[in-house]
């Protein structure tokens, strides 16, 4: 059986960047579309699912982050920014928004493909698809959504970016600030304030979980039965 190829979209405004994107990464057993623009791009995407896009964040009409935003709002897909401006709030801002890494240009093409291979061995390590279960709570990734018993509730990015790592990891122990980097939060507050929401969504006693827990001194662990 042949390896599995991953489907990336390559938005960008300058043909000569676009295709040589398009081009190295075809050489190195990608399956590879293109678009000169957000609207080019959201039409590929209203066709085909894509593993990872490579966007571009200075485009004329709307912009990288703008369509970042936009597509994060009702999907998952893995977004790598692509931008001349390298600026830590220009890398923060993409971030916050949920894009998943950031190269500002130039680049070398071995970096991106690097990046790349990083963000899908991530976002692989279970089946997004897939409902998970933990204990009563069942766990959409794909739609940002958690049932317990009848209620049912969002999930932001940040949310969905821990469960991934954790329900690929169980029983793992994560301090505060490796829970920071998963999640792109830098405030110790904020990082124990999603903690108490996610276990809202998923115990059916938070107060008293048994699935997410507190390891006092360490960190933060999640059991699945």
């Amino acid at each position: 059986m042949g390896k599995i190829k991953y489907h990336i979209l390559v938005v960008d405004d300058d043909d000569r960047i676009r295709e040589l994107v398009k081009e190295y990464l075809n050489d190195n057993g990608f399956v590879v579309s293109s678009g000169n623009s957000a609207e080019e791009a959201k039409i590929k995407l209203g066709h085909f699912k894509f593993d990872l896009i490579v966007l571009d964040v200075m485009m004329p009409g709307q912009n990288g982050f703008e369509l970042t935003e936009e597509i994060k709002k009702n999907s998952n897909v893995p977004i790598m920014l692509l931008t001349a401006k390298g600026e830590v709030k220009n890398r923060i801002q993409g971030l916050e928004l949920g894009a998943d890494d950031y190269l500002g240009k130039p680049f070398e093409p071995k970096e991106l493909l690097l990046r790349i291979n990083n963000i899908l061995k991530k976002s692989k390590k279970i089946d997004l698809n897939k409902i998970n279960k933990i204990g009563k709570a069942k766990i959409d990734l794909n739609k940002m959504l958690i049932q317990l018993k009848n209620k049912i509730n969002k999930i932001n990015n940040a949310e969905k970016k821990v469960l991934v790592e954790m329900l690929a990891n169980p029983g793992k122990t994560y301090t505060r600030v490796q829970i920071g980097e998963i999640s792109n939060i830098s405030q110790e507050r904020s990082i124990d304030v999603m903690i108490t929401r996610l276990r809202q969504k998923i115990e059916l006693s938070p107060k008293n979980p048994k699935y997410l827990q507190t390891i006092r001194g360490s960190g933060y662990v999640l059991w699945v039965e």
